[in-house]
């Protein structure tokens, strides 16, 4: 499928050397994400377009709402409170004690109030990572053997959670406890795109139970039904699309992160919007991003 030209435009012309884990606060009109290798937070509020970047003593992957002070970070030495006040951070939990050649990756607040979050290692090592649901300070291991987890994300009953290893490429579809967000049977295979160039990364579902994922390598955003069919494709300006993530007043425009880790020098001189934050309109409505319950 040939993808639509790109009609978006450019959110944050920061570059960012592994943009990840965009996530918009509907409370505060804000939307976050991380540069993980920098080791930065960034935030931009959309009414007055300021940005600001805070620094972080760890790489770190997600970011997601406690209440007005607080705010969740899912890092590579675990899980963090941080004060929005002053940027301090206190230990919720670890996810895998004494496990320093991993970090975190991926990861999506559910319905319920509980965090799926993906682990793996720092060298992307085969089978290194899992993902793990955490609820009230409770971590329990979902998936395992896991080499790049990505592709987290719920419908909006959250009766359905999905997840992909990068590397295998083949997302799947598990059922959940809309209750718990936890597994009430196997997962399984929903769309095999190990035929095909580069790799599903990040994705988010809308109110349809569409599935919008970014195409690491392809610089594409692609649009699958919940049943799997591929929809549409949509051309972005980086090659090395992250994440996407619903976002304004409506819900009806995607902030797609960007990378340009691991590019060459002259990889890097073609690709000259690596790394830079994108918005492109859409036809479909997403799904509020629930707060973390502690």
């Amino acid at each position: 499928m040939s993808a639509t030209p790109f009609a978006g435009h450019v959110l944050s012309s920061t570059v960012c050397e592994l943009g990840e884990g965009p996530s918009y606060e509907v409370e505060t009109d804000t939307l976050w994400w991380f540069d993980i290798l920098g080791r930065t937070l960034h935030e931009l509020h959309l009414v007055s377009r300021e940005q600001q970047a805070h620094p972080l003593p760890v790489m770190a992957s997600v970011v997601a709402r406690i209440d007005d002070e607080k705010q969740l970070l899912a890092t590579e030495s675990g899980l963090f409170i941080r004060n929005r006040m002053d940027g301090t951070l206190s230990l919720y939990c670890e996810l895998e004690p004494g496990r320093r050649s991993n970090r975190s990756n991926d990861g999506r607040i559910h319905p319920s109030g509980s965090l799926w979050i993906g682990t793996m290692g720092k060298g992307a090592e085969d089978g290194a990572g899992a993902i793990y649901h955490v609820a009230q300070g409770q971590v329990t291991k979902l998936f395992g053997d896991i080499s790049i987890p990505n592709s987290i994300c719920f419908s909006a009953d959250g009766r359905n959670g999905h997840f992909v290893d990068t590397r295998v490429n083949r997302l799947m579809r598990v059922a959940l406890d809309p209750a718990t967000g936890l597994p009430t049977g196997p997962a399984s295979v929903l769309i095999d795109t190990g035929n095909r160039p580069g790799g599903m990364d990040g994705s988010v579902c809308d109110t349809n139970g569409n599935i919008w994922n970014a195409r690491w390598g392809e610089g594409q955003l692609d649009c699958y039904s919940a049943d799997g069919v591929h929809l549409s494709a949509h051309a972005l300006p980086a090659k090395r699309t992250t994440c996407p993530a619903f976002f304004g007043p409506d819900l009806d425009t995607l902030a797609i992160t960007s990378a340009w880790e691991g590019l060459s020098a002259a990889e890097r001189k073609e690709d000259q919007q690596a790394g830079q934050l994108f918005s492109l309109a859409v036809e479909a409505r997403g799904i509020a991003e629930a707060a973390f319950r502690l």
